[in-house]
């Protein structure tokens, strides 16, 4: 076990008494259980066959590869994930989550991998921005759970702007596409791999500038982990640093973003 996560006899000590790593005993670790909502492309969504795909799950892979460890992947709507975490259902939540002072207080975080800015997708040539005026009478969908729900709904919605939340991100595209929606607000990258760039986004494009807010958008997305599983918490610390010191992670986006991503 010590060699497994290169732990000292004092950690692997600490981690046994906590239970902390995997929800079981430290010499017993076999594998790491990653919560994840399937349907955002390009971070995580499934192939044609069925198979777990994305920036995410490659990321989660070359960790568990690093720790010698089997990758798990438990499917949980994007809203249940922390609450999914915290009843043990899986480990860790690798899912595109990012960093918010309100989910830290539920919940502990990896240090920051990545950051992605966050967009508006409408119809070419509408009148949409991301302003209360450039969203007035307009329907805007959000991901339930989500950073982008969170700030929507303190700073759109109390200006009459209706807000809706989804379960599933292709839920979102689909009404939008269907013209239910007149927007979408979600990241950047997963709109333009997601959405955009596949036959239903046609006619669409980002509508205004990228959204920026620290407390509500937060600074970078991280692995979610129970805020008593240090051990889990300083084991995949150490994986991340070595995947980005190396240039593992970087190489990874690189198959996925037009742009550098990776936080060092």
């Amino acid at each position: 076990m010590n060699n497994l996560f290169g732990l000292n006899h004092k950690a692997a000590v600490l981690a046994l008494a906590a239970s902390a790593a995997f929800g079981a005993h430290a010499a017993d670790m076999k594998e790491m259980r990653f919560g994840v909502e399937a349907s955002y492309a390009p971070f995580e969504s499934k192939s044609p066959s069925g198979e777990l795909i994305g920036f995410d799950i490659d990321v989660g892979n070359a960790v568990c590869a690093k720790l010698k460890v089997k990758c798990v992947w438990v499917e949980n709507s994007f809203d249940g994930l922390i609450p999914a975490l915290q009843a043990r259902k899986f480990d860790g939540i690798n899912s595109d989550m990012t960093i918010t002072d309100k989910r830290k207080t539920a919940i502990d975080f990896t240090d920051p991998i990545y950051t992605i800015p966050n967009q508006l997708v409408a119809k070419k040539g509408g009148n949409v921005l991301p302003t209360v005026d450039g969203l007035k009478g307009k329907h805007v969908g959000v991901l339930q759970g989500s950073i982008q729900e969170t700030y929507a709904k303190a700073k759109w919605a109390p200006a009459g702007v209706d807000v809706q939340s989804y379960q599933a991100q292709d839920q979102i595209y689909a009404d939008l596409s269907a013209g239910r929606l007149d927007a979408a607000f979600q990241d950047a990258e997963a709109a333009s791999k997601g959405f955009l760039k596949m036959p239903q986004g046609a006619g669409f494009a980002f509508a205004g500038p990228a959204v920026s807010d620290d407390k509500l958008l937060g600074a970078g997305v991280g692995f979610g982990v129970r805020k008593n599983d240090k051990a889990l918490k300083e084991a995949l610390n150490r994986a991340l640093k070595e995947l980005k010191d190396d240039g593992t992670i970087d190489k990874l986006a690189a198959k996925y973003f037009d742009v550098k991503v990776v936080m060092k």
